[in-house]
């Protein structure tokens, strides 16, 4: 008789792949070594509404351990101080900070929270006084994407390297910039060699206005579009039928990268000069945000030597002083 075994998030990953595979339990257990009744207890155990996943089933797992670790930690009396606060409408982070701030105890707003679905499956209601009424709470995942992936996106790591060099016209960026109360916005897409500027007013992040207003902006400029790279929100989900539209090849930055894409980020803060963090951009004309680009796009940088990224994409030479000729300095 094989001896129990404490399963872990890999050995659960290998049983989800043995599974598909089509493994009986008693084939699964005897290929990872354990004993097929660990393999019939964590499916009967950590089971969701779709059946059991290996992620899901870890994520329930690590709740439960916490769930027993902190009530040998915490007494009835630190649980009842924590409740109080909590129907008093304390979020748990301020709950927490405000019990450490009194000098009563020390927790953690995330031991907290657990408690609170803890209760919530027991059928008590101190889930009701949390600001966010959602079915299901997000967990962290450091410095992983949560948004979903895109399908078929193409990673920033195959951008040819002549876009890191920024020598040719050509290679764009893009991004979306959203006014307060997430209501109206604006697609951003500056070239990377010249700094020039385009954007566009959308009434909100759908995939499908993005895509018109992404198309319609770079369509004058076609002969100068190779790449675009843009950052990994889903309002970029239509790529294929940007890049069919516009003869381009599109690329993704890494999740939470945005110096990758380090010129549009720039260019954003530029517009918000304009448009500030706290205005919502639902109202906007196109012709106010086409003011707003032109003003930047005839804007001296200093990186183009005090060019003005409308002289060094269009190839062109503008006098912006009315003397024709230098002033002579007067001695």
């Amino acid at each position: 008789m094989k001896r129990y075994k404490q399963l872990t998030g890999g050995l659960r990953y290998q049983i989800y792949g043995l599974k598909q595979a089509g493994l009986n339990q008693t084939e699964i257990a005897n290929r990872i070594g354990i004993d097929k009744g660990t393999v019939s207890r964590e499916f009967k155990r950590n089971k969701g509404k779709r059946g059991w996943r290996p992620k899901q089933a870890q994520s329930l797992r690590d709740e439960r351990y916490g769930a027993r670790i902190n009530g040998k930690r915490f007494s009835s009396d630190d649980w009842e101080e924590v409740e109080r606060l909590i129907e008093e409408d304390l979020s748990p982070e301020q709950a927490a900070n405000r019990l450490e701030l009194e000098g009563v105890l020390k927790i953690s707003h995330e031991i907290i929270y657990q408690h609170i679905y803890a209760d919530k499956r027991s059928g008590g209601d101190l889930h009701r006084h949390l600001r966010s009424q959602k079915p299901h709470r997000k967990r962290c995942a450091s410095g992983q994407e949560r948004r979903g992936m895109i399908k078929n996106r193409v990673s920033i790591d195959k951008r040819p390297e002549i876009v890191a060099q920024k020598t040719r016209m050509g290679d764009w960026e893009g991004d979306t910039v959203i006014g307060k109360n997430h209501k109206g916005g604006l697609v951003t897409l500056a070239e990377r060699k010249s700094r020039y500027v385009l954007a566009g007013h959308i009434r909100s992040k759908h995939a499908e206005g993005v895509t018109a207003v992404t198309t319609r902006l770079l369509k004058p400029h076609k002969e100068k579009c190779h790449t675009i790279t843009f950052d990994n929100g889903k309002e970029f989900a239509e790529h294929e039928k940007m890049a069919a539209e516009l003869k381009v090849d599109i690329y993704f930055a890494h999740p939470y990268h945005s110096w990758e894409r380090g010129l549009n980020e720039n260019s954003n803060g530029l517009l918000r000069q304009y448009f500030p963090k706290g205005m919502e951009l639902v109202d906007l004309t196109e012709e106010q945000v086409q003011e707003a680009v032109e003003r930047i796009n005839h804007r001296p940088r200093k990186v183009l030597g005090f060019r003005t990224p409308h002289e060094v994409f269009f190839g062109v030479e503008i006098r912006y002083t009315k003397q024709p000729l230098a002033v002579a300095l007067r001695t």
